[in-house]
């Protein structure tokens, strides 16, 4: 793979998944660390991504607001957040995780809506604060500085004692061997806490990630009630996940 090619493939990851583990791009692009550094130090140079310690960030996702301009694929996030709005009903309890299209989500939400959202995401927590009658409970400890998210056995406790009605997960990676996979340990066991502690799980994930795959996994299929992309339910995409049980919107 030639080097031009090379970053391209790295920038799509980086924008693709948010953030990109140094060790995984040597595997995928099966070329040495020392490469790969070299890599990530041309195009944080350039401006194209923000360079940190064993990998790279996506500059959208480095921000505590999400402006429009910045955010990958925000068409067809917005269309996803559109969706998932609609399961949303007054006096609910809501679960929410971080990132691009939970925003998105935050931003559908209709002004009416009376329903309480819980989240350790910084970015989400400032978008659902600006909704005029949901209450926002915030999930409180550590922040991790790469996803912007509160994380540690303080804030697994507090969701642990949370029985929520939804929760709604953005998702990283989802295919229909591994389930849904991310790499972020921090992340992952809040995202796994949150699971738990609701009685329906909606996964929101574009439809580029679909059959993609990340180190560590969250949990299987099984645990998915509602997967929602951007495309139609009947996509041949969506198929297996139908096939899975899954209910695809």
């Amino acid at each position: 793979m030639l080097k031009k090619e090379r970053q391209a493939f790295i920038l799509h990851q980086v924008n693709l998944h948010n953030r990109v583990l140094s060790a995984n791009l040597c595997q995928e692009i099966s070329v040495s660390e020392d490469t790969i550094r070299r890599d990530l130090q041309e195009l944080a140079e350039e401006g194209k991504i923000i360079k940190v310690h064993g990998g790279a960030l996506s500059h959208s996702f480095n921000h505590t607001s999400f402006p429009s301009t910045n955010v990958y694929s925000h068409t067809e996030k917005k269309i996803i957040g559109q969706k998932a709005a609609r399961l949303v009903e007054d006096g609910m309890f809501v679960l929410t995780t971080g990132g691009t299209t939970i925003v998105e989500l935050a931003r559908c939400l209709p002004p009416h809506l009376k329903a309480t959202f819980i989240s350790g995401s910084i970015p989400v927590v400032l978008e659902y604060m600006y909704h005029p009658m949901i209450d926002v409970i915030v999930i409180g400890d550590r922040v991790s500085k790469n996803a912007k998210l509160t994380f540690g056995g303080e804030a697994i406790t507090k969701i642990k004692q949370i029985k929520s009605d939804l929760c709604i997960l953005g998702v990283n990676a989802i295919d229909t061997v591994h389930g849904i996979t991310d790499n972020d340990w921090d992340v992952v066991q809040v995202k796994q806490a949150m699971i738990e502690s609701t009685q329906k799980v909606v996964c929101l994930s574009i439809a580029e990630k679909i059959n993609s795959c990340q180190p560590i996994q969250v949990c299987g299929l099984h645990k998915i009630d509602i997967l929602i992309t951007e495309l139609p339910p009947d996509d041949p995409l969506l198929r297996p996940y139908v096939d899975a049980g899954i209910q695809v919107l």
